[in-house]
């Protein structure tokens, strides 16, 4: 019997976090990358040997400007990012999502592009919401240059020079995306048509495909130029520099409140984690390869740490905080009985009692790390069919309603929204872009507008309605009197089987931070070095350290 089989058949449910634990925004904004982060998925599936990549075209003149395609081509699939590269003015260049023009745009074709399909897209892709693509694309981006670093490599490169460590160090990436659209945005295929692919079952794995094959072109297109202003003396990034490049996002308010809206999402993103968790903590014993496994990441996460900087008042502490519990694991490996009945629940009892936020969720990621046999099924799991939980169960009693608001929104109730505090801010859509956005009620105008975020407030107000009704009254005959609350009983119901499907806060609250709606996201995601520019955005790395498409094994590597 396998370790994942001796888990699975354990009982781990007295290992698992509460809710009431976990979905405190101030821990979900102190979230880290796990194996189970969707661009990990990604890269495992990848190195299977069932996939080949190439690129297959680069059309890219002397100036930069042109197009390239890379080809992912597995036994059932071939998925190809076709990419148009531009001569962007530097007074254009902007990571604002109300900008007009980028260095690249991008798009994730389903199949193999003719040039009739690569002629249509040259006169959409690159002006994106402006143009229009078709359920034959899954991804829409754009991306601009890291203007500093691209600049210096360049020139380092055509000198048949290495760029300087530490300006590489300081952006880590060469090029940032601003946006990566999919899931039927401007015209693309919408989720339900690809998500029965066995390659796409995992939540956003389209995106993450499109921003891995992004990150190759950075590279392509920086040895190009450096290839055309250098001659015969110009030079290729050494692997070891290239693989410590990634792709840099700008993600801002738009992101946030995807996780409020998808509640079933959340829960099952949540829910994987946490049974992965449980599952490392149930184990009675430890092996010497998972040990040493475990010392190798706490290892590079240390070296992370240092390399990772921000100016942002709240990074500062946070990361303070990190350096200061990455060294104290280190510490306590030195007295670590590995060889106690449940070795790692120790670990993470004890981290639990010492470590900072931070730190706890950083153990979390590191105990995850030795454990792919026992964990990564997992993966399978996090997606979700949202429309299976839509349909309100109008023959519920109230008594029955009632009593999981008292039970899931016990944290929502206590909550005083008579207070100027607790109401002070609302969310709404903009006019100009139609993006989320964060007002502030007591100074700005659009509170008529509010969008349904304010969750727990939702729930209040069901909750006071609720004390008109007896216990046997069903909820239809409630909600035909009361037809606004319809979406907080929703909520309620899905609620009752989906323990995770609610962030714990306040999210109108004076003191709301956003960024930590976005860390929790984009650590699902698999970013890394989260450097927030104000509380509303934040800029990131992704596949820093991940192969690159030539470094990929398939079917036909000797």
């Amino acid at each position: 019997m396998s370790l994942h089989d001796q888990t699975t058949l354990a009982d781990t449910a007295r290992f698992r976090r509460p809710a009431s634990e976990v979905m405190r925004l101030a821990r979900m904004g102190s979230s880290h990358p796990t194996r189970l982060s969707f661009l990990r998925v990604l890269l495992r599936r990848l190195a299977s040997g069932e996939w080949r990549v190439d690129r297959p075209v680069w059309a890219v003149d002397a100036k930069g400007v042109g197009h390239a395609v890379y080809r992912v081509r597995g036994a059932d699939r071939t998925y190809s990012l076709v990419a148009f590269a531009h001569d962007l003015p530097p007074e254009m260049r902007s990571d604002r999502v109300i900008a007009t023009a980028w260095d690249a745009t991008f798009t994730l074709f389903d199949g193999d592009p003719t040039p009739a399909d690569i002629a249509r897209l040259a006169r959409n892709v690159p002006y994106q919401e402006a143009g229009r693509i078709s359920t034959r694309e899954l991804t829409l981006a754009r991306a601009n240059r890291s203007v500093r670093l691209f600049d210096h490599v360049v020139g380092a490169l055509s000198q048949g020079n290495q760029p300087d460590p530490a300006e590489i160090a300081a952006v880590g990436y060469l090029m940032r995306t601003t946006a990566v659209y999919g899931s039927g945005k401007f015209g693309a295929a919408d989720r339900d048509d690809i998500a029965a692919r066995p390659e796409l079952a995992a939540p956003f794995q389209v995106e993450m495909l499109t921003v891995w094959l992004i990150r190759a072109f950075t590279v392509d297109i920086v040895e190009h130029m450096a290839a055309v202003k250098g001659g015969d003396r110009a030079v290729r990034l050494t692997p070891l520099i290239r693989r410590t490049l990634g792709v840099g996002n700008s993600t801002g308010l738009g992101m946030a409140p995807f996780i409020v809206r998808h509640p079933v999402l959340l829960n099952n993103w949540i829910e994987a984690r946490e049974e992965a968790l449980a599952r490392v903590r149930a184990q009675s014993g430890s092996t010497a390869k998972a040990v040493a496994e475990f010392r190798q990441v706490l290892d590079a996460a240390i070296r992370n740490a240092d390399a990772w900087h921000s100016e942002h008042p709240a990074q500062v502490l946070k990361l303070r905080d990190l350096r200061r519990d990455l060294a104290a694991i280190s510490d306590r490996l030195s007295d670590w009985d590995t060889h106690q009945p449940h070795p790692w629940d120790a670990l993470w009892r004890w981290g639990a009692d010492a470590l900072s936020l931070e730190g706890q969720e950083a153990l979390l990621s590191l105990m995850l790390e030795p454990h792919g046999d026992l964990v990564d099924d997992l993966a399978d799991r996090m997606g979700a069919d949202e429309a299976a939980s839509f349909r309100l169960n109008g023959a519920m009693p109230v008594g029955e309603l009632r009593a999981i608001l008292e039970t899931e929104y016990d944290w929502a109730l206590a909550i005083d929204f008579t207070t100027p505090e607790n109401v002070a801010r609302f969310w709404y859509v903009s006019e100009e872009k139609l993006e989320p956005r964060l007002g502030d009620r007591a100074s700005e105008d659009g509170a008529s507008l509010e969008q349904p975020l304010c969750i727990a407030r939702l729930i209040a107000e069901l909750y006071a309605t609720l004390q008109e009704y007896d216990d046997a009254t069903p909820v239809a005959a409630l909600l035909l009197a009361h037809p606004q609350h319809r979406f907080a009983v929703r909520r309620a119901q899905i609620a009752q089987h989906h323990p995770f499907a609610e962030v714990r806060d306040n999210l109108i609250a004076a003191d709301i931070l956003p960024i930590d709606l976005l860390r929790c996201k984009l650590a699902f995601f698999g970013a890394t070095q989260f450097d927030p520019r104000s509380d509303r955005w934040v800029r990131i790395n992704l596949f820093p350290g991940a192969p690159y498409p030539d470094e990929i094994p398939s079917e036909e590597t000797p």
